[in-house]
């Protein structure tokens, strides 16, 4: 898809952004593990949040395929950091779209500002692909509903403000009970865990909270049963597509990185460039780079276009975060020594190919959802 020459200013900015603040910062909030929140600021003063929200609200009603773009760029810089802007920009997008003028009203500025952070809770101690085993409760009150349960594996947990919560409204009926609330993480009833300790990407705020007796307004209901579940799985699409783009741009920095010190690290007499065997590797991967961003394209075309992207945007993710896993290692490998230091994105990029791995959808998940499409097209 062509993109327009805002969204194509808007880009150049990002590239900017993310090499001169992104790339700088990451290791120290890996370091200090937690997300960029002064970065974050910066991103929203940028526009960044403001992506596929409507001008109405406040946003540039700009394109998926300018998100997707998006999230090559800034993942190139930082895997996490691009994950929880992202987050927050997608509960932006959905709270313009789907809340109340009133609810919106008062969370959207604060989301557009960065002063806010957002963050969308599916997944549980005991669900996680399984969406519709979730088991946080909302009961119906006089004036709302009361919310009881816990979330874990959240991204943005640890400093999120403003929660997209998907909880049962009837036990036992699975899918079709489950409805989505806007919940305020300043209220009583909102307890936050600590953040999750884990091998790296700490950028992405990921950890749990538990709901003890939250009560939510009768107004911030902001799916209802029977519909709260197909949104949820709708916009899964999107997401195999950004975080296909993200492992695209991970390995599009990692090439980057080993291209230049090819050229200016010597053995035997020559630069490393000249050796045949140097020159193939980074060939593989330059060239798997470019047939994952164009399944990436491709999926976010159809978003574009309102089409069916479950099986493109399933095939995208698969093959780019395996791509980021083989390529990433490869070229860290051809690196030596050299490619452990801090200096280089290789250990933060390979943790985050990692974790690409398994948002959004596993690889084992997506395995199963294109042999279940490509089963019912036969």
């Amino acid at each position: 898809m062509m993109l327009s020459a805002d969204e194509t200013a808007l880009l150049e900015r990002a590239g900017e952004f993310a090499r001169q603040v992104v790339a700088v910062q990451a290791p120290t909030w890996e370091r200090q593990r937690r997300i960029g929140r002064e970065a974050l600021l910066e991103a929203a003063r940028l526009g960044l949040t403001r992506l596929e929200v409507p001008a109405a609200w406040g946003g540039l009603g700009m394109s998926f395929s300018c998100k997707a773009r998006l999230a090559d760029i800034l993942g190139a810089a930082d895997f996490g950091f691009t994950m929880s802007l992202l987050n927050t920009h997608n509960v932006a997008a959905k709270l313009a779209r789907d809340a109340p003028p009133e609810v919106a009203r008062r969370y959207l500025p604060g989301l557009l500002e960065g002063s806010l952070i957002g963050c969308t809770a599916l997944t549980e101690p005991g669900a996680g692909s399984d969406f519709a085993a979730i088991e946080t409760r909302a009961t119906r009150t006089a004036d709302g509903w009361r919310i009881d349960g816990a979330k874990a594996w959240i991204t943005n947990a640890s400093d999120a403000d403003v929660v997209l919560l998907y909880a049962q409204t009837e036990p036992g009926s699975g899918g079709r009970g489950i409805a989505g609330f806007v919940v305020d993480a300043r209220r009583a009833g909102f307890v936050r865990e600590p953040a999750f300790q884990l091998a790296g990407q700490h950028s992405i705020g990921t950890g749990g909270f538990r709901l003890e007796g939250y009560l939510a307004h009768g107004d911030e209901m902001l799916q209802p049963p029977g519909r709260a579940f197909k949104a949820a799985l709708g916009s899964i699409n999107g997401a195999r597509t950004y975080i296909a783009a993200m492992s695209c741009g991970m390995t599009a920095e990692a090439l980057r990185v080993a291209s230049a010190y090819g050229e200016q690290r010597h053995t035997f007499g020559e630069p490393l460039a000249a050796h045949q065997g140097w020159r193939w590797r980074l060939a593989e991967a330059s060239s798997e780079l470019a047939a994952c961003r164009l399944m990436v394209d491709r999926a976010a075309t159809l978003i574009d276009a309102g089409e069916d992207a479950q099986l493109a945007s399933a095939q995208a993710k698969l093959l780019s975060t395996r791509m980021a896993e083989r390529q990433l290692h490869a070229l860290s490998q051809a690196m030596g020594a050299e490619g452990l230091r801090e200096a280089h994105p290789f250990g933060r990029h390979l943790i985050g190919a990692r974790v690409a791995s398994f948002v959004d959808g596993s690889t084992e998940m997506l395995l199963e959802r294109i042999s279940a499409v490509l089963r019912k097209g036969s």
